[in-house]
């Protein structure tokens, strides 16, 4: 049986959900072994590692507000080549304190994703950086710090490049049309729900990030 996401698309129409997604008991958000997920506005424990899970009720609401409010992170990455025909793109893989990682599961299995990271094309005269950031709230409700240089990679369309990324406020019950839900998974269980394959080698890199 179908829903209504509690928040309309990008034209103000409504977006049903086919297969709902099933949230769990607010004990998994403070377990960190456990795999914790969450509905639109689903309900959540008042904080998680110390920091508050509230809506970021400020957030920018336009590309240049974006670009003013995102700090940009000194950080030691290559040079971003675009390869002729492609889009420019950047997403944001999150950790969280306990160890930890958000995903987001896009509506109705969007691209076949049945949980992926955050991601979405870079608006023109916007960074890497703020792409990353402005698509981590929008699909996750989270506000988030990017840390440094994850990777990059080809999809079919566009050329990623991931961050790794913190969470600095935000709620993930707030999470945009795009997302279903949105879980934090232990890393040992990261295949076992991103199971995508264009997921497979930001894992993986994460992974060799995580052990350097």
């Amino acid at each position: 049986m179908s829903i209504l996401h509690p928040c309309p698309d990008d034209d103000g129409r409504p977006v049903p959900i086919r297969q709902p997604s099933i949230p769990t008991p607010l004990s998994s958000w403070s377990d960190p072994r456990a795999l914790a997920t969450v509905v639109p506005g689903g309900a959540l424990p008042a904080a998680l590692n110390g920091l508050p899970l509230a809506p970021w009720t400020d957030a920018p609401d336009t590309t240049q507000g974006w670009s003013a409010c995102t700090m940009e992170a000194a950080l030691d990455e290559p040079p971003f080549v675009l390869p002729a025909g492609m889009a420019a793109a950047a997403g944001a893989v999150i950790l969280e304190d306990d160890g930890r990682v958000w995903l987001v599961a896009p509506s109705n299995r969007f691209g076949g994703y049945a949980a992926t990271f955050p991601k979405g094309r870079v608006d023109p005269g916007t960074s890497l950086q703020c792409a990353s950031v402005r698509e981590a709230f929008e699909e996750s409700g989270l506000r988030v710090r990017v840390d440094a240089f994850l990777l990059d990679i080809r999809r079919t369309q566009t050329y990623t490049r991931y961050y790794i990324a913190r969470r600095t406020g935000g709620s993930p019950a707030c999470m945009g049309w795009e997302s279903q839900a949105v879980h934090l998974a232990p890393l040992d269980r990261l295949r076992q729900v991103a199971v995508h394959p264009n997921d497979a080698p930001v894992i993986a890199a994460l992974e060799c990030w995580l052990g350097s």
